[in-house]
């Protein structure tokens, strides 16, 4: 089992919860993006801990048959998962699937989902299209800044989940803070930005010929995701978000929960309230709010204890 150091990013509509409310330290003054388990070649999350502490992940991976049965690649993981704070709304955006990424960008595309941790009253974001529109109906919207008027929007609160495609147009708006599980890739097409400029004072890239040729433009269906936790003997289970690229499950742990690593995939653990103790016959770790643990595949089994609530991410 590994604890791990995220990567930050402070993107300029980031805040300041990372910090104050999930006990991330950085000098940055406001932190966008918390990179909890990447091997992304744009955020490489290192071990923590005295023994491997500086060694990246993808590093320690390498060798080791670590990533699982279910893995395309034993060298890299093929998700990414974040903690994001929106102290204002991210830009309208869109991702690619994976022939076009691959053709395109050389990455991969983007399916990702959503876990809304924390959301003010009256939070909101973009999902989709109120109506059909064309493609010819689109370049209109955007040149004559008025998308907005047909994107799609909802309300949120603590507890949703998204699940969003490639090809869905979608924004994390302000007051809103989620985990996000999603393929590892960097590829987003900006399509509106509200006018922002960046730091250097320039209005940030749009890519509005690529959004172009891969959103969908239907009337977006149902937002939310529906799930359910199943009651066990001292804690709740259930899925929330399972596609081919990855299963995502929501463990609210009472007094303890005991699980099996086996060698089909790796186990991430991403906690998110409270305190947990993981501990095996191997050796023991201690994990709390905003904390991320790897736990190999073939690891065997381990348990979990401690009043908690943990996303629990596999292949």
């Amino acid at each position: 089992m590994l604890k791990l150091k995220p990567v930050f990013k402070d993107y300029i509509w980031g805040g300041e919860k990372l910090k104050t409310l999930y006990n991330k330290e950085s000098e940055l003054n406001s932190v966008a993006e918390s990179w909890e388990l990447s091997t992304h070649k744009d955020g490489l999350c290192k071990i923590a801990g005295d023994t491997d502490q500086g060694e990246t992940l993808v590093g320690w991976i390498k060798g080791k048959d670590a990533l699982g049965e279910k893995s395309a690649s034993q060298d890299e993981l093929s998700i990414l998962i974040k903690l994001i704070d929106a102290k204002d709304n991210l830009s309208v955006q869109v991702h690619p699937d994976d022939e076009y990424a691959l053709g395109n960008e050389g990455d991969f595309g983007k399916t990702e989902m959503w876990y809304v941790l924390e959301a003010e009253e009256g939070a909101r974001l973009v999902y989709g299209f109120k109506k059909d529109i064309t493609k010819t109906e689109f370049k209109s919207y955007i040149e004559s800044n008025t998308l907005t008027d047909v994107l799609n929007t909802v309300e949120v609160k603590k507890g949703d989940v998204f699940f969003i495609n490639p090809g869905t147009m979608h924004a994390i708006g302000k007051g809103i803070m989620i985990a996000e599980i999603q393929q590892s890739s960097n590829v987003t097409y900006r399509v509106y930005d509200y006018g922002r400029v960046g730091v250097d004072g320039v209005p940030r890239e749009l890519h509005v010929e690529k959004a172009l040729e891969v959103t969908n433009l239907t009337k977006a269906d149902k937002a939310r995701s529906d799930y359910h936790l199943e009651k066990y003997d001292g804690y709740l289970r259930g899925v929330i978000a399972k596609c081919q690229y990855f299963t995502v499950e929501l463990l609210e742990i009472k007094t303890q929960v005991v699980m099996k690593a086996d060698h089909t995939t790796f186990h991430s653990l991403l906690v998110l309230e409270g305190e947990a103790k993981i501990y095996s016959d191997h050796d023991t770790l201690y994990a709390t709010k905003g904390e991320s643990i790897f736990i190999p595949a073939g690891y065997g089994t381990y348990s979990i204890q401690g009043e908690s609530k943990i996303i629990l991410s596999t292949l």
